[in-house]
């Protein structure tokens, strides 16, 4: 057998294993979400959705958790989203490169792999203790608009690489200024890019729960929030205080929770998917 033929061999054995620990993978994810929905989903009603959490398994609902959840989804969304973008922007076109925009660049990068119980170790200092803010929706949003400013640069930062040079030069041929380029044929054109990386950075900081324990998030408040300074809960730690629970009622409030926070982490991803094709099927 020559080299030529053991290469080959060698990739078929790799494609046959990379099918194999797919196909494996598939399975227990679809054993693991099979369970869930057995469990939750004849448990999930209009009461479930708009009950108080309850110490009787068959009256409590999510509704607290929801609404903590949309809050904190709602001003993460405000604060990290200009700031995220117009950080990408200034990065790769005002920029000069250089040595220290190499380094932040990198660093950058790394802090997008930071592990979030560090975010939530700063935001407890910086947030709640330093600027007083307390165990507020607002000190967990912003916690996590830290945790997820990077991922949104990067996202931004390699949209607007995407774009073409040949628009840049036919701006800049028609006579437009550098942000006119920008605001009329850059960031349209990178738009959707930009968007897939914001809604998925979002989807990740909705399942966070680390950084929002430490910073003081409560397993059980018998109220929604109705501002940015009030106490809040959000369904990743209201689903870990079920699971914790013993009765097997609460076992099936976990469950129908883990469901309707898979439905809104799929229907986020869906949105990106759709406004990434929309784009690229417009400027192609």
């Amino acid at each position: 057998m020559n080299s030529i033929q053991k290469n080959r061999l060698k990739d078929q054995l790799f494609k046959i294993w990379g099918i194999a620990c797919t196909l494996i993978g598939l399975v227990l994810l679809a054993v693991f979400i099979g369970d869930i929905l057995i469990d939750g989903l004849r448990r999930i009603d209009w009461s479930f959705i708009t009950n108080l959490p309850s110490r009787k398994a068959e009256k409590s609902g999510i509704y607290t958790a929801l609404m903590g959840s949309i809050w904190i989804l709602l001003l993460t969304t405000i604060v990290a989203f200009p700031l995220g973008v117009a950080a990408g922007v200034y990065l790769e076109e005002y920029a000069k490169k250089n040595r220290f925009s190499a380094l932040l660049e990198i660093n950058i990068s790394n802090l997008a792999g930071v592990p979030s119980i560090i975010y939530g170790l700063l935001g407890l200092e910086v947030f709640v203790r330093i600027m007083g803010l307390g165990a507020s929706v607002l000190a967990g949003a912003l916690t996590l608009s830290l945790l997820i400013l990077p991922i949104i640069i990067v996202a931004t930062r390699e949209a607007i690489k995407a774009v073409p040079q040949s628009i840049r030069d036919a701006s800049y041929a028609l006579g437009a200024s550098k942000w006119q380029t920008i605001r009329n044929q850059i960031l349209p054109a990178s738009g959707g890019g930009i968007l897939t990386g914001v809604i998925l950075a979002l989807s990740r900081a909705v399942g966070e729960t680390a950084p929002l324990i430490v910073v003081g998030a409560l397993a059980y408040v018998p109220f929604a929030p109705s501002n940015p300074l009030d106490e809040f809960s959000v369904l990743p730690i209201q689903i870990f205080n079920w699971i914790s629970r013993p009765q097997h009622g609460f076992i099936e409030n976990a469950a129908a929770a883990i469901i309707i926070l898979l439905l809104i982490t799929f229907v986020m991803n869906g949105i990106a998917v759709y406004f990434r094709n929309k784009w690229q099927k417009k400027w192609k």
